[in-house]
């Protein structure tokens, strides 16, 4: 049995050893009550999905040497419609270059290195993913929310500014199939965790696996802030 608060001590004095254990169907009652992991993890999606613009940032500390990917990327982005506005780091033909990328209508636009002005690019031919998808309801980060498998809670953690929210954490497994959706040449199933507020906001989460095809392991963190943020992201000129 689950040691007494100071305030259910208290009661007990007050009001006698019925009204102790009153109490204690109370608490199980609610713990009845609290909302599954699937059921947070959907409230989570539906919250971003919903947002009119939220900070992302994304990075990875291990690309494995001589793999050519995506190594980080930061800015706003909308997921309705999809849209982003941003810097991304690819590690391409053994450079590092920071690029400004504009991504909306379904077309990439970046600043390419050597070059003037901006131009249309598939960002595939950089091993990356079109940031404005992974933004998107239907195959970005809000999709793998719901398409985790095994899905556990785990502790809770201080996160945001100043430490100030509560954050519960929730792990499971993604398939190759959903971690492709990010990540085009991943293989194998993918460990993933994710932070989410008690107001249903997803702050952050983690995804480690094989994501470029050679059978090493990395990870991704993916951190989002400023949710309800009104961006104009359109079309460079």
């Amino acid at each position: 049995m689950r040691a007494p608060t100071l305030a259910a001590l208290t009661a007990a004095g007050l009001l006698g050893l019925g009204g102790l254990s009153a109490c204690s169907s109370d608490d199980e009652g609610a713990a009845d009550d609290a909302p599954s992991a699937q059921e947070v993890l959907a409230e989570a999606k539906t919250t971003l999905d919903e947002t009119s613009g939220v900070q992302v940032s994304l990075v990875t500390e291990d690309l494995p040497e001589g793999v050519e990917g995506l190594l980080s990327a930061e800015g706003v982005g909308t997921p309705s419609p999809a849209a982003f506005d941003g810097v991304i780091t690819v590690r391409f033909a053994g450079f590092e270059p920071e690029v400004p990328v504009v991504a909306v209508d379904d077309v990439v636009y970046a600043q390419v290195p050597l070059t003037t002005g901006w131009s249309q690019i598939d960002p595939a031919e950089y091993g990356a993913p079109d940031p404005s998808g992974l933004l998107g309801p239907e195959g970005g980060f809000s999709s793998l929310l719901t398409s985790t498998d095994d899905l556990e809670v785990g502790e809770q953690v201080r996160g945001g500014t100043d430490n100030r929210d509560v954050l519960t954490t929730y792990t499971g497994t993604i398939s190759q199939e959903v971690a492709a959706t990010i990540i085009p040449s991943a293989e194998g199933d993918f460990d993933a965790s994710y932070a989410v507020t008690d107001e249903g906001e997803l702050r952050s989460m983690e995804l480690t696996g094989a994501f470029y095809g050679d059978g090493e392991s990395m990870t991704y963190t993916i951190d989002f802030d400023d949710y309800g943020s009104s961006p104009e992201i359109t079309a460079p000129e």
